[in-house]
């Protein structure tokens, strides 16, 4: 059985109204990850992924550069214990 792991992200940069969490739920879709993903008040998008350690970390890089319109200048990631506690992924 595949190891699980839990990834808690914080993108900075051009990362709020360009489609950045709407793409982000349908690659975790695509990819079986759970989680969720938001923007944050301070201009951030703030994310949890859940899942198989490869789609979870596969999350992570796509992040780093996230869809075509978004522009990526930093982005933070705490890794975490898997939890399991998604049932899908969602946009809060």
């Amino acid at each position: 059985m595949a190891e699980k792991l839990r990834a808690h992200i914080l993108v900075s940069g051009r990362v709020q109204g360009v489609f950045f969490r709407d793409s982000t739920k349908k690659k975790a879709q695509s990819l079986g990850v759970s989680g969720w993903v938001r923007n944050r008040p301070d201009g951030q998008v703030e994310a949890v992924f859940e899942g198989e350690e490869k789609k979870v970390k596969e999350m992570v890089d796509w992040a780093r550069r996230g869809p075509a319109w978004a522009k990526v200048d930093r982005l933070d990631v705490s890794w975490e214990d898997y939890r399991g506690g998604f049932e899908n992924f969602e946009i809060r």
